[in-house]
C-alpha cells in the first residue's frame, strides 16, 4: 500500500473520510493541505528530499479568502503536479458532478480516480486507492459513471467549450472571432466559429446561442 499520501481540501470536515480510509489500509504517513500553492510546495519538498508522496488525494474547489494564491482549483494543482511529477497517483474527491469537468480530468491528466463525496463516499474512496495502488483501471464512483458515457459529453471538445462559455459570458457570436484573436484561441476565423456554432446549435436541437447556453448549463457541459 502507498506510504505517503497528501490530502488537499480547505474544509476539515472532508478530511475524516479520506484518513479513515488512509488509517483502515495502514498509510503510515498522511499529510494536509488547504491551500494548493501549500500543496505544490509540500510536494516540491518532498521530492527534494527523496522522500516524494505517492499518492494525491484533491478536492476541485477551494473557497477564496484573504490570502493571495497562485493555484486556486484542484485542476490547476493537479495540472502543475502532473507537470513536474508525472508518476504521482491522482484521485479526486468533491462534490462537483458535471460531466465534461470530470472528463477533462481523465483526458487532459490522466486521473487515476473520481470519488463523489456522498453517502458511499468510505467504500468508493477505498476502492479507488486500491485500484490506483495496483495498477488496475481508473475508477469512478458508481453514480457518476453513466455520465463518461453521454455521447454529448464524449463528442463534445474542449474549443467547443469555449465557445460556449464564451457565449455564456454574453461574447456576441459577430464578437467571437476579435475575442478568439486576443486571447490567443485557435481556429478563430469568422467562418470556422460560425460552422462550428451551427453545429453545435444543430447537434444540441438549439434555437439560438442563447438557448446553446441553457442546454450546455443543463448538461453539466459548463
Amino acid at each position: 500500500m502507498f506510504k505517503k499520501v497528501l490530502i488537499v481540501d480547505d474544509i476539515d470536515f472532508n478530511d475524516i473520510a479520506a484518513v479513515q480510509v488512509l488509517n483502515d489500509l495502514e498509510v503510515p504517513e498522511i499529510e494536509y493541505s488547504k491551500y494548493c500553492d501549500d500543496a505544490l510546495l509540500k510536494l516540491k519538498k518532498a521530492h527534494l528530499e527523496n522522500q516524494p508522496y505517492e499518492l494525491l488525494i484533491s478536492d476541485l474547489s477551494f473557497k477564496a479568502d484573504h490570502r493571495e494564491n497562485k493555484l486556486n482549483s484542484g485542476e490547476e494543482l493537479i495540472a502543475a503536479v502532473k507537470k513536474l511529477y508525472p508518476e504521482i497517483k491522482i484521485i479526486v474527491f468533491s462534490i462537483e458532478d458535471r460531466a465534461f469537468r470530470i472528463k477533462s480530468l481523465f483526458d487532459e491528466f490522466s486521473i487515476n480516480g473520481y470519488v463523489m463525496k456522498g453517502r458511499t463516499s468510505i467504500y468508493d474512496l477505498r476502492k479507488a486507492i486500491e485500484k490506483a495502488y495496483r495498477n488496475e483501471e481508473k475508477n469512478i464512483s458508481q453514480e457518476l459513471q453513466h455520465l463518461l458515457h453521454d455521447k454529448a459529453v464524449i463528442e463534445i471538445d474542449k474549443y467547443d467549450i469555449e465557445l460556449i462559455r464564451h457565449l455564456s459570458f454574453g461574447v456576441p457570436q459577430e464578437s467571437m472571432e476579435a475575442t478568439f484573436k486576443e486571447k490567443g484561441i485557435t481556429p478563430n476565423s469568422k467562418s470556422t466559429i460560425e460552422k462550428r456554432i451551427a453545429k453545435l446549435k444543430d447537434y444540441f436541437k438549439a434555437n439560438n446561442p442563447a438557448h446553446l447556453v441553457s442546454i450546455a448549463k443543463d448538461l453539466g457541459i459548463i
